[in-house]
């Protein structure tokens, strides 16, 4: 899941918003002066990766990706659901999308002492060029996946990536309206320690 479905999934708690929207920035174990209830939105955001990387439709999506790029089809599935998150956000969230995104980069700027460095360095960015609603449009998508694609010692990996999506865009809406629906249900749950996790796909 890219950024905007981690704030969605995250629910209603700003601080699971904010530990949501952090998660792809901390790695390795949770930093010790971290609130408590941001680590839980940052332990949230990857229980939902692994809750994704193994569920079926998620795992068909990933199939669906030319055997040049299955390497980054996580990657690119990711950027695809948020594409179709933000261009069906009525039917998931009562709130108009440029208001929740105005919201999430607010909770950022409040915190941003406690961003890790490059999500904070990317916050303006995020912001003036609205990251999170921007995907709506799969032109925008192309884009952010050929710059994305800059950093990777591959760059053909991601690069003229939107290729994929364009090939087979009903299928991947068809995936992402099966996995969303599960996805949710799984987050309201997922801050339990007791919930178990989908297997990896094989």
């Amino acid at each position: 899941m890219n950024f905007l479905a981690h704030a969605w999934l995250a629910g209603d708690d700003p601080a699971h918003q904010l530990g949501g929207l952090m998660g792809d920035f901390v790695k390795g174990p949770l930093p010790a002066g971290l609130p408590t209830d941001i680590a839980a939105g940052v332990a949230l955001h990857r229980r939902i990766d692994v809750f994704a990387d193994g569920h079926p439709a998620f795992c068909r999506s990933r199939g669906r990706i030319s055997p040049a790029r299955r390497r980054a089809a996580g990657i690119l599935v990711d950027m695809f659901y948020d594409h179709f998150l933000a261009l069906h956000w009525s039917d998931f969230h009562p709130e108009p999308l440029p208001a929740f995104t105005a919201r999430m980069y607010a909770l950022m700027d409040a915190h941003h002492r406690m961003l890790p460095p490059r999500l904070a360095g990317q916050l303006p960015s995020m912001r003036k060029d609205d990251w999170l609603a921007s995907y709506r449009s799969a032109e925008i998508v192309a884009f952010a996946l050929d710059r994305m694609s800059s950093r990777l010692s591959r760059p053909e990996m991601l690069l003229g990536g939107a290729a994929e999506l364009e090939k087979h865009y009903a299928g991947f809406e068809a995936d992402f309206f099966e996995f969303v629906v599960d996805a949710k249900s799984f987050a309201r749950l997922a801050i339990k320690p007791s919930e178990p996790a989908e297997k990896p796909c094989p």
